[in-house]
């Protein structure tokens, strides 16, 4: 599990004031058992600076050698310099336009793989893995795999904003069959991510059991006012299957 901190550097950013310290928070969240950090770095820097990335590398590296850190935003040349600046593990790429507050879709791997794949490759030889921010749709995968990914991330949001129990399991029979179809690919490796909550986490993880990665950001920070971070972390890590 993966822990956004953009809710964390939003709350921040409201005053100039140096609280809630973004280090010492993912400080707390890593050592409650998160495998990683995940941040998004956005054009207008509204929650995560640009001066954050290389703080929260150095956190890792340093303190916590076992996780992994995420960069997630749309590949344009500042963010691409920024990711390789910083060395993530891992950076995931979304299709958001810079005015949106949040991701809600996946590329478009028939339009868009074409550019992708350079930034792909320009990634991979710097030795950070590459994920691809996906619908539910089984076309999907092999297009993903074309345009450099090493793994798709499924976008959660129409999964985990459904009430009704027939459009639950509509979404989540979409999600399986993508993950199917990803499985067959061979090397593909699958991700999720938005809107995930200790509520509708056990049903995703019993569909699609080998996720690789969960990304869970806003509605775990919601918890986290209440809990504090480090029992809000335990009750996804226990969700998953993890002791903590």
């Amino acid at each position: 599990m993966s822990v956004n901190v953009n809710a964390v550097a939003y709350l921040r950013n409201r005053r100039e004031v140096p609280w809630p310290d973004l280090i010492d928070i993912a400080r707390a969240i890593l050592k409650a058992g998160a495998h990683g950090i995940t941040v998004h770095p956005r054009p207008d820097e509204r929650h995560i600076r640009f001066s954050d990335l290389p703080a929260l590398s150095r956190l890792i590296t340093e303190e916590f050698p076992q996780a992994e850190f995420n960069i997630e935003g749309y590949p344009t040349r500042h963010f691409i310099d920024l990711v390789l600046e910083n060395k993530p593990h891992q950076v995931t790429l979304v299709p958001d336009t810079p005015e949106q507050s949040t991701s809600d879709h996946g590329w478009d791997f028939a339009a868009d793989g074409e550019m992708l794949l350079p930034i792909a490759q320009e990634f991979k030889a710097a030795g950070i893995r590459v994920s691809y921010f996906a619908d539910a749709d089984p076309a999907d995968p092999a297009l993903a795999q074309q345009a450099g990914a090493d793994r798709i991330e499924f976008y959660t949001g129409p999964y985990a904003n459904e009430t009704a129990p027939e459009a639950v399991s509509r979404e989540l029979a979409k999600l399986k069959a993508t993950a199917d179809a990803a499985r067959r690919l061979g090397a593909l490796r699958l991700n999720a991510g938005h809107d995930l909550t200790v509520d509708n986490l056990a049903a995703l993880r019993r569909a699609i059991p080998d996720l690789a990665e969960v990304s869970i950001g806003h509605a775990l920070t919601a918890d986290a006012l209440m809990l504090g971070f480090p029992e809000a972390v335990r009750r996804y890590l226990r969700v998953l299957g993890h002791n903590a």
